[in-house]
C-alpha cells in the first residue's frame, strides 16, 4: 500500500478518494488481475463499477454529468491503478478524451458522451499513433475529406488502447492534406459506424490487460458537426493536451517503482541464501538504498509537478521532463527488482515479472524519451 502521509500534493478530500479507490479495486480488479492479463481486455462491468463509484472522469463539470473535481483526483486513481499493477486504460479516459471532449466539444457533443463516460456506459478511445508515425504527428496519412455535410474517413491507426472496447473514438486525421500540420483536425467516430472496423487486439510484450488494437475506417461517413474542436486546429489541440497527458504518465511510473521497490524489500528479506536472507547481503542493502533516494526525490518532484499542473503552470517541457525522468525510474526500480528476486523474477507468478513487463512500454508512449530529450532541449 503507498504511503501518502508525507504527500504535498493532496489533501484529505484527495485521500478520502483514495480509500474510495482501494476500496472498489479490491472488489472489482484485485481478484481479476491474472483473468484481466489472459483475456487481454477489462471487462465493462469494471468500468461501470467504477462509473458507479465517481472513479471516472472526475473532473467533469457537474452540468456534463461529472463531480467537477480537480487533477489531482485523477492522479490519485492513476497511483493507485499503477501500484495495483493493472494496464486498465481507464486513466486514458479520465486524464486525456474527457478532457478533450469537455474543453473542444459542442454543447451536443458534451451531452452526447460525457454523462456516459462518467457512468462507465461509454468507452473512450484516441486514435494518433499510425503505422507509419508514430511520435511525429504530423507525419499522420489517415484522411477525413469533406463530402456534402459529411466527412469521409479513411486510413489505419493502431497501438489504440480502449480500442475493442471503445464506443467513441477521437480520430487524427487531415481534413485538408494539402495544408500538413494545419490540416490536421479531430473527428469523433462512433463504434458501428458503416466502414469503422476493429483489427486485432495486439499481442504486446506487457500490458496485456490493455486492449490495444489496430483500427480501419474504410470510407467511413460522419457528419461535419462530428469535428471536435475548430476544423484545421487538431494538431494544435493535441499540443495543448501534452502537458496533461505526460504528467499522467509520469504518476504512472513514479507508483510503479514504488510498488517494484516494496516486492523487491518483501521478497529479499524473505528468501533466505548461504544461511542469512538475500537482504543481508551488503549489495542487496545498497541498490536498495541507491533507489529508496530515487524514489524519494521522484515523490518529492511528482507533487511538485501536480500542484504546478493544478495551477495551471505546468509547461510542456516540465511535463516531458517529468515524464522522461519517471519512466526511466520506473524501469531501473523494475529492472533492479527483478534482478533482486533471482530466478523467481523470472516467473510470471511473481507480481514483479508483471511489473517488469509493463514498464517497458512507458518509456516509448505519449511520445518516445529521445523526443521528450528534444522538446526539453528546445527550452534551453
Amino acid at each position: 500500500m503507498l504511503d501518502t502521509s508525507y504527500r504535498t500534493a493532496y489533501n484529505d478530500d484527495h485521500e478520502a478518494f483514495r480509500d474510495t479507490v482501494r476500496k472498489v479495486f479490491a472488489e472489482h480488479m484485485t481478484p481479476y488481475l491474472d483473468q484481466h492479463e489472459e483475456e487481454g481486455i477489462v471487462p465493462r462491468s469494471a468500468w461501470k463499477a467504477l462509473g458507479e463509484a465517481g472513479m471516472l472522469c472526475p473532473t467533469v463539470k457537474e452540468e456534463n454529468g461529472g463531480l467537477g473535481l480537480d487533477f489531482g483526483f485523477n492522479c490519485v486513481l492513476c497511483e493507485e491503478l499503477s501500484y495495483l499493477g493493472s494496464s486498465a486504460g481507464f486513466t486514458l479516459q479520465n486524464d486525456i478524451t474527457a478532457n478533450y471532449i469537455e474543453r473542444l466539444g459542442t454543447e451536443e457533443q458534451r451531452a452526447k458522451y460525457l454523462p456516459g463516460m462518467v457512468s462507465g456506459d461509454v468507452i473512450s478511445a484516441i486514435a494518433m499513433t499510425e503505422p507509419g508515425a508514430g511520435s511525429d504527428l504530423q507525419g499522420i496519412r489517415t484522411t477525413a475529406i469533406k463530402d456534402g455535410n459529411h466527412l469521409v474517413v479513411n486510413g489505419s491507426k493502431t497501438y489504440i488502447t480502449n480500442g475493442q472496447n471503445a464506443d467513441v473514438v477521437i480520430v487524427v486525421a487531415k481534413t485538408d492534406p494539402a495544408q500538413g500540420a494545419k490540416g490536421t483536425s479531430l473527428v469523433l467516430v462512433d463504434a458501428g459506424t458503416e466502414g469503422f472496423e476493429r483489427g486485432r487486439n495486439l499481442d504486446k510484450i506487457g500490458q496485456h490487460s490493455a486492449d490495444t488494437s489496430e483500427l480501419f475506417f474504410n470510407d467511413v461517413r460522419v457528419p461535419m458537426t462530428n469535428i471536435l474542436g475548430g476544423e484545421g486546429r487538431g494538431f494544435i489541440h493535441l499540443m495543448e493536451e501534452l502537458p496533461q497527458e505526460r504528467l499522467g504518465i509520469a504518476v504512472g511510473a513514479q507508483a510503479a517503482a514504488q510498488r517494484a521497490f516494496d516486492e523487491a524489500v518483501k521478497f529479499t528479506k524473505d528468501r533466505k541464501a548461504f544461511g542469512k536472507t538475500v537482504f543481508e547481503f551488503q549489495n542487496t542493502k545498497f541498490v536498495l538504498a541507491d533507489l529508496k533516494a530515487k524514489i524519494q526525490v521522484g515523490w518529492a518532484h511528482l507533487d511538485w509537478a501536480i500542484r504546478k499542473h493544478l495551477a495551471g503552470e505546468l509547461t510542456t517541457d516540465e511535463a516531458s521532463a517529468a515524464k522522461l525522468w519517471h519512466t526511466d525510474l520506473q524501469w531501473e526500480a523494475c529492472d533492479m527488482a527483478l534482478q533482486l528476486h533471482g530466478g523467481a523474477g523470472y516467473m510470471n507468478e511473481y507480481a514483479i515479472a508483471r511489473l517488469w513487463r509493463d514498464a517497458r512500454v512507458t518509456r516509448i508512449f505519449g511520445g518516445t524519451n529521445e523526443i521528450m530529450k528534444e522538446v526539453i532541449s528546445r527550452s534551453i
